[in-house]
């Protein structure tokens, strides 16, 4: 892999911070909404699915702007 410049390097950091904020914004909406008994659970599936994308996603990039070193 190319090695990242550094304005590509903080466009991906900004990424990664905004999919993990958003990853935790869902994790306390799917919380509320399971406590709350009211909720439709279709609506808690797709939340559950957007998260693990996004889980997926913080993950890529994790392992673009942090690869593991062998020693």
């Amino acid at each position: 892999m190319l090695p990242l410049t550094k304005e590509q390097e903080a466009a991906l950091g900004l990424e990664l911070a905004t999919k993990r904020q958003e990853h935790a914004d869902l994790d306390a909406a799917i919380e509320t909404l399971i406590a709350s008994r009211l909720a439709d659970q279709m609506l808690i599936q797709r939340l559950k699915k957007r998260k693990l994308t996004l889980k997926d996603r913080i993950a890529q990039l994790e392992n673009i702007l942090l690869p593991d070193i062998i020693a």
